[in-house]
């Protein structure tokens, strides 16, 4: 008892002013504030990323990994400033607002600029990069530049072209992707790489290449043999496979439901209701979904990994859409809604429209931190569900 107390105090004299109030504010029972609507919540979750590529602490183009509420901003993240690209790209053509798409090249230009001679790209931040190209951070990166050649076209061909020709030509002949691991995450075999399938999907769509497409399947087809019959998957979390992050499902739910837009394959449909249903059976009245879940869709923590929230939520609305289930459309509306609650709407420019790793700010998954990925993932289901709402 004495010793959790003195590790309590410990805790609390190393956080910040600023850490100590958000964190005081989510355990609060009101902490949860007014929902501003998804046209809102994008909106501000797009000044914030734009906010985070103006601070970045490498000032280079990119989009700083997070904003710390222990150390600040943090320098520029690959990875994800490669997912945001197209995020960027279309909010620019919805919002009719040309700074997006500047936005979205200068971010493409350094990203290019990190392209190793084999065509994939590295892991981790600046300042902390694998000296070697990472499969799962190339195929992230390409999801951007598939979407840099649809827009701004030759300018970024060749970089995407490269890209993918290193992921299809890696692949292990069962489908799955061991040469290229990331230092970053535990090792082995990793389920979650359908959403680097995706990236070969746009790839083969913008660059008209089908055999990208063909080579992202390949994955796809492994990929599903680490599903159980109630819709988990084995080896998909970076760390804990016992117990995957809502992060890494929402990956492989979202992976798996861009190879069905390409096939149109009722058995990959079954398969992709499988998860979704086990997730409908996790979510919390309140719309959240527990950070972490067993194989029996099991909560295994009680703080919510606000990423994984809005990353389901959007294959939840696609589902809708596809299968006309209003389960999922409920569901993925009610995740989104928790997840706007959780924004501050007024104060300090580094919090307003910003998204935490975990709510409450001290769990486990981005502990202190509000990320630029999710942010990224909550602009792009608030789109969604504005647009099933009858939005533009």
């Amino acid at each position: 008892m004495l010793r959790s107390l003195i590790a309590g105090l410990r805790h609390e004299l190393e956080l910040t002013t600023e850490a100590r109030a958000v964190r005081r504010r989510d355990r609060h029972t009101s902490g949860l504030g007014a929902d501003p609507g998804p046209l809102a919540a994008a909106n501000l979750a797009l000044k914030w990323l734009s906010l985070a590529q103006d601070r970045s602490r490498s000032n280079d183009g990119g989009v700083a990994r997070a904003y710390s509420l222990l150390t600040g901003w943090q320098t520029s993240y690959p990875e994800t400033t490669g997912y945001i690209v197209p995020t960027f790209l279309d909010a620019s053509k919805r919002l009719r607002d040309p700074d997006l798409e500047h936005r979205g090249a200068r971010m493409l230009d350094w990203l290019v600029s990190l392209q190793h001679p084999d065509g994939g790209f590295p892991g981790g931040m600046i300042g902390k990069l694998s000296p070697g190209s990472v499969t799962f951070n190339t195929g992230q990166i390409l999801l951007g530049l598939a979407s840099g050649v649809s827009v701004f076209g030759d300018r970024y061909r060749e970089s995407a072209t490269r890209a993918a020709e290193m992921l299809a030509s890696s692949l292990d002949p069962d489908g799955c992707w061991r040469r290229h691991p990331t230092p970053f995450a535990k090792g082995g075999d990793k389920a979650y790489e359908t959403h680097v399938a995706w990236g070969l999907f746009e790839a083969a769509r913008s660059l008209g290449e089908s055999r990208f497409l063909e080579a992202g399947l390949r994955q796809v087809r492994w990929a599903l043999t680490q599903q159980r019959p109630n819709g988990w998957f084995d080896q998909c979390c970076l760390y804990d496979n016992a117990r995957p992050l809502t992060h890494t499902l929402g990956y492989v739910l979202r992976g798996l439901l861009e190879a069905w837009e390409h096939t149109s394959d009722p058995a990959l449909m079954a398969s992709i209701r499988r998860t979704a249903d086990g997730l409908l059976g996790a979510q919390r009245p309140d719309g959240a979904l527990p950070g972490r879940l067993g194989p029996e869709w099991n909560a295994e923590v009680e703080w919510s990994c606000l990423t994984g929230n809005v990353q389901v939520a959007y294959s939840w609305l696609r589902l809708a859409e596809a299968t006309g289930d209003d389960r999922y459309r409920r569901a993925g509306k009610a995740a989104n809604a928790f997840t706007r609650r959780t924004l501050i709407v007024s104060g300090p420019e580094q919090q307003v429209g910003a998204v935490r790793g975990s709510y409450p700010v001290d769990g486990a998954y981005g502990r202190y931190e509000f990320l630029n990925w999710a942010a990224k993932f909550l602009v792009d289901a608030c789109f969604k569900e504005h647009a099933m709402d009858g939005g533009a």
